[in-house]
Protein backbone atom coordinates (compact mmCIF):
# COMPACT_ATOMS: atom_id res chain seq x y z
CA UNK A 1 0.00 0.00 0.00
CA UNK A 2 1.36 3.40 -0.92
CA UNK A 3 2.45 5.35 2.18
CA UNK A 4 0.87 8.79 2.23
CA UNK A 5 2.36 12.18 3.10
CA UNK A 6 5.87 10.78 3.14
CA UNK A 7 8.71 13.29 3.04
CA UNK A 8 11.97 11.41 3.02
CA UNK A 9 14.06 14.56 3.42
CA UNK A 10 12.54 15.36 6.79
CA UNK A 11 10.52 18.45 5.84
CA UNK A 12 7.77 19.49 8.20
CA UNK A 13 5.47 20.37 5.32
CA UNK A 14 2.44 22.57 5.76
CA UNK A 15 0.08 19.81 4.69
CA UNK A 16 0.92 18.21 8.04
CA UNK A 17 -0.34 21.16 10.11
CA UNK A 18 -3.86 19.76 10.33
CA UNK A 19 -2.57 16.27 11.10
CA UNK A 20 -0.36 17.73 13.81
CA UNK A 21 -3.30 19.49 15.42
CA UNK A 22 -5.38 16.34 15.34
CA UNK A 23 -2.50 14.31 16.74
CA UNK A 24 -2.05 16.71 19.61
CA UNK A 25 -5.78 16.55 20.39
CA UNK A 26 -5.61 12.74 20.47
CA UNK A 27 -2.59 12.84 22.78
CA UNK A 28 -4.32 15.30 25.10
CA UNK A 29 -7.49 13.17 25.09
CA UNK A 30 -5.44 10.10 26.01
CA UNK A 31 -3.89 11.94 28.94
CA UNK A 32 -7.30 13.21 30.04
CA UNK A 33 -8.80 9.72 29.89
CA UNK A 34 -5.90 8.35 31.88
CA UNK A 35 -6.30 11.02 34.54
CA UNK A 36 -10.06 10.34 34.86
CA UNK A 37 -9.57 6.61 35.29
CA UNK A 38 -6.37 6.78 37.30
CA UNK A 39 -4.41 4.61 34.86
CA UNK A 40 -2.10 5.18 31.95
CA UNK A 41 -3.47 4.57 28.44
CA UNK A 42 -2.17 1.47 26.74
CA UNK A 43 0.27 1.98 23.90
CA UNK A 44 -0.50 -1.38 22.30
CA UNK A 45 2.33 -3.63 21.15
CA UNK A 46 5.72 -2.02 21.48
CA UNK A 47 7.35 -4.25 18.84
CA UNK A 48 5.51 -5.74 15.86
CA UNK A 49 6.05 -6.95 12.32
CA UNK A 50 4.43 -4.95 9.55
CA UNK A 51 3.86 -5.69 5.86
CA UNK A 52 2.61 -3.68 2.89
CA UNK A 53 -1.02 -4.56 3.54
CA UNK A 54 -0.93 -3.41 7.16
CA UNK A 55 1.33 -0.40 6.71
CA UNK A 56 -1.39 2.24 6.67
CA UNK A 57 -3.12 1.04 9.83
CA UNK A 58 -0.10 -0.17 11.79
CA UNK A 59 2.27 2.68 10.91
CA UNK A 60 0.60 5.70 9.31
CA UNK A 61 -2.49 5.78 11.52
CA UNK A 62 -0.59 4.85 14.67
CA UNK A 63 1.96 7.61 13.99
CA UNK A 64 -0.72 10.17 14.88
CA UNK A 65 -0.51 8.93 18.49
CA UNK A 66 3.08 7.75 18.97
CA UNK A 67 6.36 7.94 17.00
CA UNK A 68 6.77 4.75 14.95
CA UNK A 69 10.36 3.61 14.38
CA UNK A 70 10.79 1.28 11.38
CA UNK A 71 13.57 -1.31 11.28
CA UNK A 72 14.27 -2.62 7.76
CA UNK A 73 15.97 -6.04 8.08
CA UNK A 74 16.48 -9.43 6.44
CA UNK A 75 17.47 -12.90 7.65
CA UNK A 76 20.72 -12.89 5.69
CA UNK A 77 21.85 -9.53 7.12
CA UNK A 78 24.36 -10.09 9.95
CA UNK A 79 24.34 -6.46 11.22
CA UNK A 80 20.54 -6.70 11.37
CA UNK A 81 20.90 -9.53 13.88
CA UNK A 82 22.84 -7.17 16.15
CA UNK A 83 20.69 -4.08 15.69
CA UNK A 84 17.25 -5.73 15.85
CA UNK A 85 17.47 -7.04 19.43
CA UNK A 86 18.97 -3.74 20.58
CA UNK A 87 16.08 -1.75 19.11
CA UNK A 88 13.59 -4.17 20.67
CA UNK A 89 15.22 -3.77 24.08
CA UNK A 90 15.16 0.03 23.76
CA UNK A 91 11.49 -0.05 22.72
CA UNK A 92 10.75 -1.95 25.92
CA UNK A 93 12.90 0.40 27.99
CA UNK A 94 11.32 3.56 26.53
CA UNK A 95 7.96 2.06 27.55
CA UNK A 96 5.64 3.55 24.97
CA UNK A 97 7.40 6.78 23.99
CA UNK A 98 7.91 5.09 20.60
CA UNK A 99 6.91 1.79 19.03
CA UNK A 100 9.02 -0.39 16.76
CA UNK A 101 7.75 -1.72 13.42
CA UNK A 102 9.92 -4.41 11.82
CA UNK A 103 9.88 -4.76 8.02
CA UNK A 104 11.36 -7.85 6.38
CA UNK A 105 12.66 -6.39 3.11
CA UNK A 106 12.63 -9.77 1.36
CA UNK A 107 8.87 -10.05 1.84
CA UNK A 108 8.10 -6.33 1.40
CA UNK A 109 10.08 -5.08 -1.58
CA UNK A 110 7.57 -2.31 -2.31
CA UNK A 111 8.09 -0.68 1.10
CA UNK A 112 11.84 -1.12 0.70
CA UNK A 113 11.71 0.80 -2.59
CA UNK A 114 9.26 3.47 -1.46
CA UNK A 115 11.45 4.47 1.46
CA UNK A 116 14.48 4.68 -0.82
CA UNK A 117 16.48 2.27 1.35
CA UNK A 118 19.99 1.83 -0.07
CA UNK A 119 21.24 -0.90 2.28
CA UNK A 120 20.22 -2.63 5.49
CA UNK A 121 19.87 -2.39 8.35
CA UNK A 122 18.16 0.96 7.85
CA UNK A 123 16.03 2.75 10.42
CA UNK A 124 13.34 5.34 9.70
CA UNK A 125 10.58 6.94 11.75
CA UNK A 126 7.06 8.09 10.92
CA UNK A 127 5.48 10.90 12.94
CA UNK A 128 2.02 12.26 12.10
CA UNK A 129 2.29 10.55 8.71
CA UNK A 130 5.66 12.16 7.96
CA UNK A 131 8.61 9.85 7.26
CA UNK A 132 12.05 10.74 8.62
CA UNK A 133 15.35 8.89 7.98
CA UNK A 134 17.12 8.16 11.27
CA UNK A 135 20.29 6.14 10.60
CA UNK A 136 21.76 3.30 8.59
CA UNK A 137 23.88 0.39 9.78
CA UNK A 138 24.41 -1.12 13.23
CA UNK A 139 25.04 2.13 15.10
CA UNK A 140 26.37 2.20 18.69
CA UNK A 141 23.75 2.14 21.44
CA UNK A 142 24.69 5.60 22.73
CA UNK A 143 24.15 7.09 19.27
CA UNK A 144 20.84 5.29 18.86
CA UNK A 145 19.63 6.59 22.22
CA UNK A 146 20.54 10.14 21.18
CA UNK A 147 18.63 9.77 17.90
CA UNK A 148 15.59 8.35 19.70
CA UNK A 149 15.61 11.17 22.24
CA UNK A 150 15.72 13.72 19.42
CA UNK A 151 12.88 11.95 17.63
CA UNK A 152 10.71 11.98 20.75
CA UNK A 153 11.45 15.68 21.30
CA UNK A 154 10.57 16.57 17.70
CA UNK A 155 7.35 14.55 17.89
CA UNK A 156 6.29 16.46 20.99
CA UNK A 157 7.43 19.95 20.02
CA UNK A 158 6.29 19.97 16.39
CA UNK A 159 3.28 17.67 16.49
CA UNK A 160 2.19 17.44 20.12
CA UNK A 161 2.69 13.65 20.06
CA UNK A 162 4.01 12.26 23.33
CA UNK A 163 3.13 8.59 23.04
CA UNK A 164 1.62 6.80 26.00
CA UNK A 165 3.14 4.72 28.78
CA UNK A 166 2.61 0.99 28.49
CA UNK A 167 -0.32 -0.43 30.44
CA UNK A 168 1.12 -2.17 33.50
CA UNK A 169 1.21 -5.94 33.59
CA UNK A 170 0.60 -8.16 36.60
CA UNK A 171 2.55 -7.00 39.62
CA UNK A 172 3.77 -3.84 37.86
CA UNK A 173 3.05 -0.37 39.04
CA UNK A 174 1.19 1.98 36.75
CA UNK A 175 3.49 4.09 34.65
CA UNK A 176 3.49 7.81 35.21
CA UNK A 177 2.37 10.07 32.36
CA UNK A 178 5.32 10.73 30.11
CA UNK A 179 4.91 14.49 29.92
CA UNK A 180 2.72 16.50 32.28
CA UNK A 181 0.47 19.16 30.86
CA UNK A 182 2.22 22.53 30.80
CA UNK A 183 0.80 25.93 31.68
CA UNK A 184 0.36 26.91 28.03
CA UNK A 185 -1.39 23.74 26.82
CA UNK A 186 -4.84 25.35 26.73
CA UNK A 187 -3.60 28.39 24.81
CA UNK A 188 -1.68 26.22 22.36
CA UNK A 189 -4.71 24.02 21.83
CA UNK A 190 -6.78 27.11 21.05
CA UNK A 191 -4.15 28.23 18.55
CA UNK A 192 -4.09 24.80 16.89
CA UNK A 193 -7.89 24.80 16.71
CA UNK A 194 -7.88 28.21 15.03
CA UNK A 195 -5.29 27.04 12.53
CA UNK A 196 -7.25 23.87 11.73
CA UNK A 197 -10.43 25.94 11.26
CA UNK A 198 -8.71 28.29 8.81
CA UNK A 199 -8.86 31.23 11.22
CA UNK A 200 -5.31 32.30 10.46
CA UNK A 201 -5.62 35.70 12.11
CA UNK A 202 -6.91 34.07 15.28
CA UNK A 203 -4.12 31.49 15.18
CA UNK A 204 -1.48 34.20 14.80
CA UNK A 205 -2.86 36.11 17.80
CA UNK A 206 -3.10 32.96 19.91
CA UNK A 207 0.47 31.90 19.19
CA UNK A 208 1.68 35.45 19.84
CA UNK A 209 -0.07 35.40 23.23
CA UNK A 210 1.75 32.20 24.19
CA UNK A 211 5.09 33.67 23.12
CA UNK A 212 4.45 36.83 25.11
CA UNK A 213 4.40 34.72 28.29
CA UNK A 214 6.89 32.09 27.12
CA UNK A 215 9.23 33.53 24.44
CA UNK A 216 11.19 30.26 24.14
CA UNK A 217 8.18 28.03 23.45
CA UNK A 218 9.31 26.05 20.38
CA UNK A 219 5.84 24.76 19.49
CA UNK A 220 4.37 28.27 19.50
CA UNK A 221 7.25 29.59 17.38
CA UNK A 222 6.67 26.89 14.79
CA UNK A 223 2.91 27.40 14.82
CA UNK A 224 3.23 31.17 14.48
CA UNK A 225 5.64 30.86 11.56
CA UNK A 226 3.30 28.44 9.79
CA UNK A 227 0.20 30.55 10.43
CA UNK A 228 1.89 33.70 9.14
CA UNK A 229 3.09 31.90 6.02
CA UNK A 230 -0.35 30.52 5.27
CA UNK A 231 -1.83 33.95 5.88
CA UNK A 232 0.56 35.53 3.37
CA UNK A 233 -0.22 33.08 0.57
CA UNK A 234 -3.97 32.99 1.18
CA UNK A 235 -5.84 34.22 -1.87
CA UNK A 236 -2.79 34.97 -4.03
CA UNK A 237 -2.60 34.03 -7.71
CA UNK A 238 0.35 31.60 -7.93
CA UNK A 239 0.84 32.06 -11.67
CA UNK A 240 0.93 35.85 -11.34
CA UNK A 241 3.36 35.69 -8.43
CA UNK A 242 5.72 33.35 -10.25
CA UNK A 243 5.56 35.38 -13.48
CA UNK A 244 6.41 38.56 -11.57
CA UNK A 245 9.40 36.84 -9.99
CA UNK A 246 10.61 35.43 -13.31
CA UNK A 247 10.25 38.81 -15.04
CA UNK A 248 12.10 40.76 -12.33
CA UNK A 249 14.92 38.73 -10.70
CA UNK A 250 16.11 41.84 -8.86
CA UNK A 251 12.70 42.73 -7.40
CA UNK A 252 12.97 41.73 -3.73
CA UNK A 253 9.23 41.86 -3.06
CA UNK A 254 8.49 39.60 -6.04
CA UNK A 255 11.15 37.08 -4.99
CA UNK A 256 9.95 37.07 -1.39
CA UNK A 257 6.38 36.34 -2.49
CA UNK A 258 7.56 33.53 -4.77
CA UNK A 259 9.68 32.05 -1.96
CA UNK A 260 6.57 31.77 0.21
CA UNK A 261 4.86 29.78 -2.55
CA UNK A 262 7.96 27.62 -2.97
CA UNK A 263 7.86 26.64 0.69
CA UNK A 264 4.12 26.00 0.79
CA UNK A 265 4.60 23.73 -2.22
CA UNK A 266 7.28 21.76 -0.36
CA UNK A 267 10.20 23.16 -2.40
CA UNK A 268 12.25 24.10 0.65
CA UNK A 269 15.66 24.42 -0.97
CA UNK A 270 14.20 26.44 -3.86
CA UNK A 271 12.69 28.89 -1.38
CA UNK A 272 15.94 29.23 0.56
CA UNK A 273 18.05 29.53 -2.58
CA UNK A 274 15.76 32.17 -4.07
CA UNK A 275 16.05 34.37 -1.00
CA UNK A 276 19.80 33.91 -0.65
CA UNK A 277 20.20 34.94 -4.30
CA UNK A 278 18.02 37.98 -3.58
CA UNK A 279 20.25 38.92 -0.65
CA UNK A 280 23.24 38.75 -3.00
CA UNK A 281 21.58 40.90 -5.68
CA UNK A 282 20.08 43.62 -3.51
CA UNK A 283 21.11 46.17 -0.92
CA UNK A 284 19.62 48.32 1.83
CA UNK A 285 16.00 47.73 2.80
CA UNK A 286 15.39 45.19 0.03
CA UNK A 287 18.30 43.08 1.17
CA UNK A 288 17.19 43.26 4.78
CA UNK A 289 13.63 42.29 3.82
CA UNK A 290 14.86 39.19 1.98
CA UNK A 291 17.09 38.26 4.90
CA UNK A 292 14.28 38.64 7.43
CA UNK A 293 11.88 36.56 5.34
CA UNK A 294 14.50 33.83 5.06
CA UNK A 295 14.85 33.76 8.85
CA UNK A 296 11.06 33.45 9.14
CA UNK A 297 11.04 30.49 6.78
CA UNK A 298 13.77 28.86 8.86
CA UNK A 299 11.29 28.91 11.75
CA UNK A 300 8.71 27.07 9.62
CA UNK A 301 11.09 24.19 8.88
CA UNK A 302 12.84 24.12 12.26
CA UNK A 303 16.40 24.95 13.36
CA UNK A 304 17.60 21.33 13.43
CA UNK A 305 16.81 20.60 9.79
CA UNK A 306 20.08 20.16 7.80
CA UNK A 307 18.73 22.34 4.98
CA UNK A 308 18.32 25.19 7.45
CA UNK A 309 21.88 24.68 8.67
CA UNK A 310 23.21 24.76 5.11
CA UNK A 311 21.13 27.81 4.22
CA UNK A 312 22.36 29.69 7.31
CA UNK A 313 25.92 29.08 6.18
CA UNK A 314 25.09 30.27 2.66
CA UNK A 315 23.35 33.35 4.05
CA UNK A 316 26.41 34.24 6.14
CA UNK A 317 28.59 34.01 3.05
CA UNK A 318 26.16 36.20 1.10
CA UNK A 319 26.15 38.83 3.83
CA UNK A 320 29.87 38.88 4.60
Amino acid sequence: MQPRNMSMSGVVDLAAVKAAGEARQKAEQARADAARHGVAPAAGRLVFDVDEAGFEMEVLQRSAEVPVVIDFWADWCEPCKQLGPLLERLADEYAGRFVLAKVDVEANQLLFQQFGVQSIPAVFAVVAGQALPLFQGAAPEAQIRQVLDQLIAVAEQRFGIVGAPVAPGEGEEAAAPTVPSGPHDAALSAAHDALDAGDLGGAVRAYENVLTDDPANAEAKLGLAQARLLQRVQGVDPQAVRKAAADAPGDAAAQIAAADLDLVGGHVQDAFGRLIDTVKRTAGEDRDAARMRLLELFEVIGPDDPRVTAARTALSRALF
